[in-house]
């Protein structure tokens, strides 16, 4: 239901002959191309097969551990701002429910 619907691909209208004012014996006649021949194919290009050295392979080490001790760096500086957050609003609920009694005895 949600593919695309393409058209066949012989159904592409065929281009005009070009209008010249040379002499028809010159011209050599259009060649007719059957409408069922296929497109040509063209090759997939080779791709390079990628090569790590001891040295390339030593730095790209170095580098996904630092990537991550930061990412672990960052998301511990979160959880402990989180956390801080969390007690400082206990300690105020704390400190307004022991006004809020207070006033209650008075």
């Amino acid at each position: 239901m949600f593919t695309p619907k393409y058209p066949p691909a012989d159904t592409a209208p065929a281009a005009p002959a070009p209008v010249t004012d040379a002499p028809a014996a010159t011209t050599p006649a259009p060649v007719p191309v059957p409408a069922s021949a296929p497109a040509p194919v063209v090759p997939a290009p080779a791709r390079p097969t990628v090569q790590l050295t001891p040295g390339s392979a030593l730095a790209l080490a170095a580098g996904g551990g630092a990537v991550v001790l930061v990412v672990g760096a960052v998301l511990v500086s979160m959880l402990l701002a989180v956390a801080i957050t969390a007690a400082s609003v206990a300690v105020c609920a704390l400190v307004v429910r022991s006004l809020i009694s207070q006033e209650r005895k008075r």
